[in-house]
């Protein structure tokens, strides 16, 4: 078992040996290979391409090495995609290629899908129409398979607008009507295609018909330079004028289009356009000036070819050097991990150097450990012996409130006796009133009472006694001296109360059912029942307490 300070130093080891493998490790991420084509991207974006070619191989020496597929296909199409800008066609098209297969052995179709579209522009842009369809038709049929609606509807806009360049007017207009249902909610894409079935009208000769969708088309433009967008929808609406020989508004249409500032691709179809204005109009001077200037043209995209070879042929040399710079830098981190794992070596040497050292102090300090713990130990006896202590003493302490408690009870019980006793002889009071109130009745009913004033006499002072309140008198102070000043108390807090009121309520303090309070009281059940709500009310009782309980508390 290791000791606490063997634990410490191993994780100082461990630690140091972190440090030194982080430069390494960060190198080789795959957000490491992710970071590096998003850079290299950016990088092409502005025409960087040398960065742009050394980031994008760098990423992809590093997914090769690693069997990153998606990285590895991202950096090579990528490439590609570098020397397309450049112009350098051929090489372009190796990479897309290359990245084709990687696709097709490893990727999803998605991945297919993306190449194939790069390599069939490229056919386009070299007027191999024959390929690019080919490769326009593949990745339309992935579209399909995985039912890609967005992809669907490119792939047949660009299918239809191979076809268009190629004359083949009825299957250019078949594949533009299928996109355009795929493409709703895609407003620039819909507009491309509607611009392609512009072009398809116009080809197939109804140049009116061209002209007003064109027209329509334009207004609905908001970024006219969205792949030429605007320009091609202009040169269309151009193309009709002198296709049904209006050349005065063909001209016009014309020279607003050079107005725009299109490119040198653009201005040599626009110079093409004049040529043939001024050659249809028979005005052959100005033909011949723009012919002239279709040559021109012709030689600055030359020129600008060359320079991009030239440039292409600067990166091609600057990317070998940079492969050659990276076998250097493998070899010399291949030396400084050499150097590092002799470092790790020494760093470990020293580290069991001074566990060895420190396992003296080590045991001493268990020692003292033990010491201490021994001494908590003793003083966690004396706390158990404190507590149980304690706990004794609650004991006793609820024994006692146990007690008083008991005593309690029996106290009350004894009142609830004496309670019961008075109930019994006011009940009791009760019955014998009532009975000398029917005999009383009986005898004022009778015929001989007139006759007999002496018996008259009588009956008057039985009922003079019944009204007199001495027994109540009597009942009061025996309830006080079982209840303890209840009455004091109530009339303290209800100083409003009558004295037929606190009668009322000391029979129901007593708990006499309303039946019984009727018949001491001499009233009927109803009464009884509403001369205790008015109490009750008089007493500003809560309606959700009942005056029983409210009584209970006092």
């Amino acid at each position: 078992m290791q000791t606490p300070v063997n634990t410490y130093y191993s994780k100082i080891a461990a630690v140091l040996l972190c440090l030194f493998m982080y430069t390494s490790a960060t190198a080789n991420t795959i957000t490491h290979c992710d970071s590096l084509i998003k850079e290299g991207i950016t990088a092409m974006w502005k025409k960087d391409h040398v960065r742009s070619l050394e980031l994008l191989t760098e990423a992809r020496n590093l997914a090769e090495k690693n069997r990153w597929y998606k990285q590895q296909f991202l950096a090579i199409n990528n490439i590609g995609a570098n020397y397309y800008s450049l112009l350098d066609y051929g090489e372009a098209l190796n990479h897309y290629l290359e990245s084709y297969t990687l696709a097709v052995r490893e990727l999803e179709p998605t991945s297919e899908m993306v190449v194939l579209n790069n390599i069939a522009i490229l056919y386009s842009k070299e007027e191999n129409y024959v390929k690019a369809k080919e490769y326009f038709k593949k990745a339309y049929d992935i579209a399909k398979e995985n039912n890609d609606r967005i992809k669907i509807g490119l792939y047949a806009m660009n299918l239809g607008s191979v076809a268009n360049e190629a004359r083949n007017l009825q299957e250019a207009r078949r594949y533009i009507i299928e996109s355009l249902p795929f493409l709703k909610g895609e407003p620039e894409l819909e507009l491309m295609a509607e611009s392609g079935l512009a072009e398809n009208d116009l080809l197939m000769g109804n140049a009116r018909q061209a002209r007003e969708k064109a027209q329509a088309l334009y207004k609905k433009v908001d970024n006219p330079n969205f792949n030429d967008l605007g320009l091609s929808l202009l040169l269309v609406i151009a193309k009709s004028y002198l296709h049904e020989g209006n050349y005065p508004k063909a001209l016009e249409a014309t020279n607003a289009i050079l107005a725009t500032k299109p490119n040198l691709d653009a201005k040599k179809s626009i110079y093409k356009l004049f040529a043939d204005i001024y050659s249809k109009s028979k005005v052959y001077q100005s033909a011949l000036r723009y012919k002239d200037s279709v040559i021109w043209v012709d030689g600055e995209l030359n020129k600008i070819k060359n320079g991009r070879l030239f440039e292409t042929n600067k990166v091609k040399f600057e990317i070998q050097n940079y492969k050659n710079q990276i076998t250097i830098n493998a070899e010399k981190l291949s030396a400084e991990r050499k150097l590092f794992y002799y470092i790790i070596a020494v760093i470990i040497a020293i580290v069991t150097i001074i566990i060895l050292i420190l396992r003296n102090l080590s045991v001493k300090h268990k020692q003292k450990q033990l010491i201490a713990e021994s001494n908590q130990n003793a003083m966690a006896l004396e706390l158990e012996k404190e507590k149980n202590e304690n706990l004794l003493l609650e004991q006793q302490i609820k024994d006692k409130e146990t007690a008083a408690l008991l005593e309690q009870e029996r106290l009350k019980s004894e009142i609830e006796a004496r309670n019961r006793k008075l109930s019994a002889k006011a009940l009791s009071l009760s019955g014998r009133n009532e009975l000398i109130e029917e005999i009383l009745s009986s005898l004022a009913n009778t015929t001989e009472l007139g006759r007999n004033a002496a018996l008259a006499g009588h009956i008057k002072t039985l009922k003079t006694h019944l009204k007199t309140n001495d027994e109540w008198d009597s009942f009061l102070t025996h309830f006080e001296e079982v209840n303890n000043n209840f009455l004091n108390r109530l009339k303290l807090n209800h100083a409003n109360l009558t004295a037929n009121d606190i009668r009322f309520i000391a029979y129901i303090y007593m708990n006499l059912s309303t039946k019984e309070i009727a018949s001491m009281l001499n009233i009927t059940a109803e009464a009884c029942r509403k001369r205790k709500e008015r109490i009750a009310t008089k007493m500003e009782l809560p309606g959700n307490t009942s005056l029983y309980d409210y009584l209970s508390t006092i």
